[in-house]
């Protein structure tokens, strides 16, 4: 069936949220509530909302909004109605009964809700109406969270519940997962077990909450908040409510119950308001002394607030052999959490889904983790793993795997969906080469680049990389959450620190050389960036022949923050495109000044539709809305330019003098206007002699080579100053700029 119309009734934040993202895949919807107040309140909060919900404001105009009184009659000629209203039974059984009053004949009916079964929510509802009947659980925050989990029941028309997860992954951009109906359906039961394991190893093990974070995190392949900052997150209390669920629905003899009992400590913060973000604080908490911000974190044993400390486990990528192999407290820490956590996925295989890497992709998706329980396990290595397991009695996975001990159990991943996805042809693909930044893969006739540093940060490896992989068609594309977040400042600092600034400009210069290696490779390079696309990473990008970007993007020049300019081609290439106009025709300086005020503001975009404007984007660049198609777009348009001619290079006439000195005049404005400040000065006078040409004047012909240089001089004035070693100091240290 087509879904053209959509009806969400309930306008809180998981409403807001569907409703939102319904409105970026133009489909139109009502949003219903108590009252058109409320409604209109909620469309205006997404209007408003940061990060954004909707990937262009304009969107805004496919909601209409109503109350369930005197606009239920919208219902009748929607194709989907989206019940999310709070979490009580009775509240829910009205609305349906009032829902399939109404609804025209085979329009699907879902809930939101993520702790009541599918079983207790049609208990009042026909044979004939189940059929129509599902959950289809979104994760918060809907635009940005990939996983979608679709709970079917015994009566579920199958074939109307496969259109609605192919129009959810083609139209909504989400993993669509198809699972049964068990108390937390497949993310946040596995999840929430991995958060309880982690902290109650913590407490067991006396491990203080930063140094669990920092185990429970990066090297393990889970966000950086690791457990407690997660907890804060979320909030506490909303934990404790979620943790009361699973022991009310879940067996007594279930796993979770162990880790789910009441600890003392995580009971008095929620009674003294400690609940996390949201309140005074929680395991960490951001106190003022002298005038200063001070994190704080929880001391487990004492209650007590210390300052925090960093804690460097020296493990900068994914590596779980090298994590619990440490022959210290760290590393049997996370051999005690990750063989709990393969051990409580596995006995639940085939309760929840028979498709056991079906929770991984849950995990991937629903909680940003870089493998899943099982891919955890394949990495550790099965003989391995049972070398060291315990007793795994009545757990039939484990079971039958310590009969073969099958080092290749795993076979293909992303069984959810049909997609030709970067996850599944890594699997097929041939490892051409492998360094500490970057992995060439080889796939039929062409190669893929994936980079592998914290952000995606850009190093030499990663340039040797991009350098080596164009002897064939390449995409450059990465299954982490970042396209790249730029150059690798803290290498870079590194250097400054020992005053090795020839060191920075030979890699500046490699930068630069890389990136017009790609623009010009006889083969067809494409970028397909999704998040964090920033910096270096849009350098790359932008002298790529081809893009094809995710509807998740955040996308800038943002080098003015720290205190430098773009010097890897970025001014250049925004001169060249902004030249291009027809206003730029007619006025030789028009290009010069836009650019000026993009990359002077540091200005972003957090979607195409807003890049485009800014020309971060062209109009002929692709827009996916589902990730996981990323790669297969990037291949087809390989596949169609077997014919590749690269481009010619571009040349430039800028007026020089005249032009810079407009420029000046609005730095001189802002200085005055306290808008910036002497440094800020500083770093508009070097951005304006790059963008004017330096030394040029309009009939004298710029080369790229000449803007290079430019861009390197420029760079290194400032980078030899004390002013912007402290803004990236500073920014590295704590993730803010610094005004200076």
């Amino acid at each position: 069936m087509k879904i053209n119309q959509v009806v969400v009734i309930g306008s809180g934040t998981m409403g807001s949220g569907i409703a939102a993202q319904l409105c970026n895949a133009n489909i139109p919807v009502t949003l219903l509530d108590l009252k058109t107040e409320i409604s209109e309140q909620a469309r205006e909060k997404i209007y408003k909302s940061r990060p954004p919900l909707l990937i262009d404001k304009s969107k805004i105009k496919n909601i209409n909004i109503g109350n369930i009184n005197d606009d239920f009659d919208t219902v009748k000629n929607a194709d989907w109605i989206v019940e999310a209203v709070v979490e009580r039974i009775d509240i829910k059984h009205n609305i349906y009964e009032k829902i399939f009053k109404n609804r025209k004949s085979g329009a699907i009916v879902s809930s939101n809700t993520s702790s009541i079964p599918i079983k207790v929510l049609s208990e009042k509802l026909t044979n004939d109406e189940k059929k129509d009947f599902c959950i289809t659980h979104f994760f918060n925050p809907v635009r940005y969270m990939g996983l979608l989990e679709i709970v079917k029941n015994e009566n579920t028309d199958l074939e109307k519940i496969n259109s609605l997860k192919i129009f959810c992954e083609q139209d909504l951009g989400k993993g669509a997962i198809i699972c049964n109906d068990t108390p937390g359906f497949l993310g946040n039961r596995v999840g929430v077990y991995a958060m309880q394991v982690a902290m109650t190893e913590a407490f067991k093990m006396k491990l203080s909450i930063e140094e669990a974070d920092a185990v429970f995190g990066r090297p393990m392949g889970i966000p950086k908040t690791g457990v407690f900052g997660l907890y804060d997150l979320i909030g506490i209390d909303l934990m404790a409510d979620v943790l009361k669920s699973f022991i009310k629905e879940l067996p007594k003899h279930d796993e979770f119950q162990i880790v789910a009992k009441e600890i003392p400590l995580v009971t008095k913060l929620i009674e003294t308001g400690y609940t996390g973000r949201k309140g005074k604080g929680g395991f960490y908490r951001m106190n003022k002394e002298n005038n200063q911000k001070i994190l704080e974190a929880i001391n487990l044993e004492t209650g007590e607030y210390l300052p925090s400390k960093k804690i460097d486990l020296r493990i900068d990528t994914v590596d779980l052999d090298t994590l619990i192999n440490k022959d210290d407290k760290y590393g049997e820490y996370a051999w005690s959490v990750i063989s709990k956590i393969i051990k409580y996925a596995s006995s639940l295989v085939p309760e929840i889904t028979d498709k056991f890497n079906d929770i991984d992709e849950a995990m991937r998706l629903g909680f940003n983790w870089t493998m899943g329980p099982f891919e955890m396990l394949k990495s550790i290595g099965v003989k391995n793993f049972f070398k060291r397991i315990d007793n795994f009695k009545n757990n039939k996975f484990l079971e039958n795997l310590s009969k073969s001990l099958d080092e290749n159990f795993y076979g293909q991943r992303q069984l959810y969906t049909e997609i030709e996805t970067l996850g599944k042809i890594k699997t097929t693909a041939t490892n051409v080469d492998k360094n500490k930044s970057a992995e060439i893969y080889r796939f039929r006739d062409f190669n893929i680049i994936e980079f592998t540093t914290k952000a995606c940060a850009l190093d030499y490896d990663s340039m040797d990389a991009l350098k080596n992989a164009t002897d064939k068609p390449l995409i450059i594309i990465n299954e982490s959450m970042q396209f790249s977040a730029g150059v690798n400042l803290t290498y870079t600092m590194n250097f400054a620190d020992k005053g090795d600034f020839k060191s920075i400009e030979k890699f500046i210069k490699y930068f630069q050389e890389t990136c017009k290696h790609l623009k010009y490779s006889k083969y067809p390079v494409v970028s397909a960036p999704s998040g964090l696309t920033l910096g270096g990473g849009f350098e790359v990008l932008v002298q790529s022949n081809f893009v094809v970007s995710h509807t998740n993007i955040v996308i800038g020049l943002v080098e003015t923050i720290v205190g430098l300019i773009p010097a890897g081609g970025g001014c250049k290439e925004m001169l060249w495109r902004w030249s291009q106009t027809e206003k730029a025709k007619q006025d030789p300086d028009y290009a010069a000044l836009k650019v000026f005020d993009i990359i002077g503001y540091a200005k972003t975009a957090t979607s195409p539709i807003e890049a485009e404007p800014l020309k971060y984007l062209r109009p002929d660049d692709k827009k996916i809305m589902n990730r996981n198609s990323l790669f297969s777009v990037s291949k087809k348009i390989i596949e169609e330019n077997n014919n590749f001619i690269p481009p010619t290079e571009c040349f430039f006439n800028l007026s020089g003098k005249s032009v810079k000195d407009k420029m000046i005049k609005i730095l001189e404005k802002l200085y005055n206007e306290k808008v910036i400040l002497d440094h800020g000065m500083e770093v508009g006078k070097e951005l304006a002699n790059v963008l004017s040409g330096g030394n040029t004047t309009i009939d004298k012909t710029l080369s790229e080579d000449d803007f290079f240089k430019l861009e390197l001089d420029a760079f290194m004035r400032l980078i030899e100053t004390k002013k912007t070693q402290e803004r990236i100091k500073f920014t590295l240290a704590t993730g803010k700029p610094l005004v200076n």
